[in-house]
């Protein structure tokens, strides 16, 4: 169990899949301008994150390791994840056409975000089990949310602020992301 935590605080905070390791960063740059669409693209995230690191581990450890393919585990991750975000997408659809709306064009770019094929590939080379591998799935993907969270309510503040025209835009994004990146290095004492 305390093995379980230090991977979800390590995943979440010290180990940010976006301001640590820079995996994300379309999703974090263009869907944070507002604090309404970057929780529903988080949420969203973190249901796909946490389904196909259960998903990938199945079936790395019991399909593909059986087998002796592990070589193609990149390519059925990626298949693997495309189908889940169209399942998802159809579900929703489905189900609930007034979330479908709400989240209309987060899912299809999820499937397109590396984070979640970064964390696939990460959960099978540090040797995860199954439960471990769902635990630092929806720990990334929780901190992927905070990141993001935090992003948009900044990027709202910055737009009442005086800002040189130099800055005006992607400058002053990168720069708070910059800023962003070097406050979460602080976690780094925390395991």
């Amino acid at each position: 169990m305390k093995e379980l935590i230090l991977i979800a605080i390590g995943s979440a905070l010290v180990n940010n899949v976006v301001l640590s390791q820079f995996l994300g960063i379309c999703p974090f740059l263009g869907v944070s301008k507002k604090m309404d669409t970057a929780a529903g693209m988080g949420g969203a995230v973190i249901f796909v994150i946490t389904i196909s690191s259960f998903l990938t581990s199945l079936i790395y450890n019991y399909i593909l390791v059986n087998l002796h393919i592990e070589y193609l585990k990149t390519i059925v991750f990626i298949l693997l994840i495309a189908a889940l975000v169209q399942f998802v997408e159809m579900f929703l659809k489905k189900t609930s056409p007034s979330l479908y709306k709400a989240l209309g064009v987060y899912l299809p770019l999820i499937t397109t975000n590396c984070a979640v094929l970064g964390i696939a590939l990460t959960n099978v080379q540090n040797d995860y089990g199954i439960l471990t591998s769902v635990v630092n799935g929806f720990a990334t993907a929780v901190g992927f949310t905070i990141s993001i969270v935090i992003l948009a309510g900044v990027r709202e503040r910055i737009e009442y602020n005086d800002i040189p025209d130099s800055f005006k835009g992607t400058p002053i994004v990168l720069v708070t992301a910059g800023l962003m990146a070097i406050a979460f290095m602080g976690f780094s004492g925390i395991i």
